[in-house]
């Protein structure tokens, strides 16, 4: 029997300390007379495999998180996994071993959206650490695969831990958190994907959490990860994090001690050069080159668990995948209906869906009707073809008899778009085209050179933060002069965003409002079948639309009060959970226990349609309004019904005391069962109040 760890120990043992030290890079070097080939551990595959020419370009991971659906998470990371295999084993063939042609993906990013003005939460699954753990979890397994000792390719769990911006000062912050935060907010989702995901890889953050830097943290790496949790995979540094540990957090003196400190802790592989540093280190006596040992050990295991190093079995299953499965025609169409399932309905007095074979003209305004760089969100791949919303609702207009009429309105962010131009340049001619048509679908927002990590490529805030979430530039006042234009013909808002962006005068003023994350390269179709009533727009939100930046607390502070929808005291413009539909669905027959809510569901609308089943938990004595402990998307066509089971978060009915251990609450705990939260602004907007049922434990 081939022992993975054994045999990763003696090849270790043949190794020179400079040899050993090579594999400590991002970019590892070939050992040739070991028949170690380079190795370049960093590829991305967020949404799709990034940055490595052509691949499908699904939706972006909050757009994915608005599914609310696990099993559609784990088939988009199943065809991304195909996809990566299929590129290294073409690329393997070629000889090219570069950076982002590996299968060692540093996905998922499963930090809490704590802040939306953050520009990196559009990579996360939301501010819940409930579904976080659950898609987290998903996306793993579809990465990885069923068996860890034959991996399909290997996911890493990021940033860890307590990391959300803002981006400035990232490689300076020191993130304070209170034990009940850090543990009942903080790390679940990162719990989850070691405990339930068998996560192989575990990327450190760049900022200090509770005065030690991520990436060379005691606490985290070791207390924690590796001991309270048993992790066994590796841990990598986030890019050039380490150099941060004596230029910007102070708490080491030079490079050499940076790296002492970054191994001793746990971290194995610097992406970066700086670990070139542990042959000095080892000599000096600061190191010993028995924990050399143990950190390539680990890295040598997981290239024996993906069979591509040491005569680990090969497995033809991955391995024989031909470069044909890359952007091949399955995997555009689940491309196609993860956009359809992310797109979240929040307004509808009954213009929707619009009826092409009635409208001659229709309208298309704003910045991101045309614009394919609002399609992919960040860390993306390139995609063989993309469908902008334009040309979306041009398709089908156009095939109905309808004329499309296009301004781009504004500029995303300036006040014109021609430098030489008066302020409002495209003012006039999007008032023009709102008078003459019968239909008008504004399409506002961002894009992902907008908002984004530090060093995006453009942004009027910092290193890719908003410093506010009501629409940027000129778009609120283009909005309302093509409102007063158009009169009484409807009017229907789409925002293309990464993040909340919010108007109270759109909410009030306009017929239909559609928010769709950055929706993949098929997002614009998606977005047009579900104005003209393709399909049901099924989407909940993964986070919280506040009213204004005045709701939000200080952007640095990393206490969980009053954020959130678990925390939120004010009234939300919008609510976490919250989305509509074309149908209408009823439960009844709701009973529950410690482990599953059961219930009856019954569409009574005349539309087919999906619907998410949500459960959240009230309990006695604890700091969250209520918890969301369970999900159960459900499809029926008119007139079907079902019964369905929830199963519930095994820690639905307790809570992390300081320590990290989990502790029951005994007492009455109210369930609330239902299509949204329970909240007054919910109910208003869906209509229907959820059902609720105490439970005592």
């Amino acid at each position: 029997m081939f022992d993975i760890k054994t045999k990763a120990k003696e090849l270790v043992s043949k190794m020179t300390l400079e040899e050993k030290v090579s594999q400590m890079l991002h970019s590892a070097k070939a050992v040739e007379r070991l028949d170690i080939p380079s190795y370049n551990w960093w590829s991305e595959a967020l949404h799709g495999v990034g940055r490595a020419g052509v691949a499908t370009v699904f939706p972006q991971a909050i757009a994915l998180a608005s599914a609310f659906d696990e099993e559609l998470a784990r088939k988009v990371a199943d065809a991304v996994s195909t996809e990566g295999r299929a590129k290294y084993n073409m690329q393997q063939k070629e000889g090219d071993h570069d950076i982002y042609k590996g299968i060692t993906f540093w996905t998922p990013n499963i930090n809490i959206f704590r802040d939306p003005r953050w520009g990196r939460g559009q990579e996360t699954y939301g501010e819940d650490p409930y579904l976080s753990s659950r898609l987290g979890v998903a996306f793993i397994k579809g990465l990885q695969g069923d068996d860890r000792n034959s991996l399909k390719s290997a996911a890493c769990a990021k940033h860890f831990a307590v990391h959300s911006g803002p981006e400035n000062d990232r490689h300076s912050f020191n993130a304070m958190v209170d034990n009940y935060d850090l543990w009942n907010t903080y790390l679940a989702a990162f719990e989850a994907a070691v405990k339930e995901g068998g996560v192989e890889v575990v990327m450190g953050a760049y900022n200090r959490t509770l005065g030690e830097p991520c990436c060379g943290s005691k606490l985290l790496l070791k207390d924690i990860l590796r001991d309270k949790w048993g992790f066994d995979g590796h841990v990598v540094s986030d890019c050039w994090a380490i150099k941060d540990f004596h230029e910007n957090h102070c708490v080491t003196l030079s490079p050499l001690e940076s790296v002492v400190l970054a191994i001793k802790s746990g971290c194995d592989i610097n992406c970066g050069v700086m670990f070139t540093l542990a042959v000095e280190a080892v000599e000096k006596g600061l190191l010993t080159e028995s924990e050399i040992d143990t950190a390539v050990t680990r890295l040598i295991v997981t290239r024996m668990r993906l069979g591509i190093l040491g005569g680990a079995p090969e497995n033809k299953h991955y391995t024989d995948i031909p470069y044909e499965n890359v952007d091949c025609v399955e995997h555009r169409a689940l491309n196609l209906e993860a956009a359809r399932r992310s797109i979240i309905l929040l307004k509808n007095n009954g213009a929707l869906p619009l009826d092409a074979q009635k409208l001659k003209t229709i309208g298309v305004i704003g910045p991101n009707a045309d614009n394919r760089r609002s399609l992919d969100g960040n860390y993306q791949g390139t995609a063989s073809r993309r469908v902008t919303v334009l040309e979306g609702i041009r398709a089908i207009a156009e095939a109905a008899g309808a004329r499309v009429l296009f301004s781009e309105g504004c500029d995303m962010l300036k006040d014109r778009k021609e430098s030489l131009a008066q302020k409002d340049d495209r003012l006039s001619e999007a008032r023009a085209v709102a008078k003459i048509s019968d239909a008008l679908v504004l399409v506002l927002g961002l894009d992902g050179s907008v908002e984004g990590e530090e060093n995006d490529q453009y942004s009027e805030s910092v290193a890719g933060d908003k410093p506010y979430i009501e629409l940027p530039g000129r778009q609120e006042e283009m909005l309302r002069e093509v409102v007063k234009a158009a009169g009484k013909k409807p009017v229907i808002v789409v925002i293309i965003s990464g993040s909340a962006l919010v108007s109270e005068w759109a909410d009030k003023n306009v017929s239909a409002l559609i928010q769709s994350f950055y929706p993949g390269a098929l997002g614009g179709q998606a977005v047009a079948e579900a104005v003209f009533g393709v399909f049901s727009p099924s989407g909940k939100l993964p986070v919280t639309f506040y009213r204004s930046t005045k709701d939000l607390p200080d952007f640095s502070d990393y206490s969980m009060e009053n954020r959130s929808y678990r925390y939120f005291r004010g009234e939300p413009l919008y609510p976490f959970g919250f989305g509509l539909s074309y149908a209408d669905f009823v439960l009844s027959n709701v009973k529950a226990d410690k482990h599953n809510v059961a219930a009856r569901i019954k569409n009574i609308g005349s539309r087919s349609a999906r619907e998410t089943v949500q459960v959240y938990v009230t309990s006695p004595e604890t700091k969250e309004i209520r918890s969301l402990c369970g999900i159960k998307p459900v499809f029926l066509n008119p007139g079907e019904e079902c019964d369905v089971v929830i199963p519930l978060n095994k820690n639905a009915f307790s809570r992390y005391d300081d320590d990290g251990n989990l502790y029951e609450i005994h007492g009455k705990h109210k369930l609330s069962v239902g299509f949204t939260q329970p909240d007054t602004r919910s109910v208003e907007l869906y209509g229907r109040k959820p059902l609720e049922l105490t439970l005592t434990i």
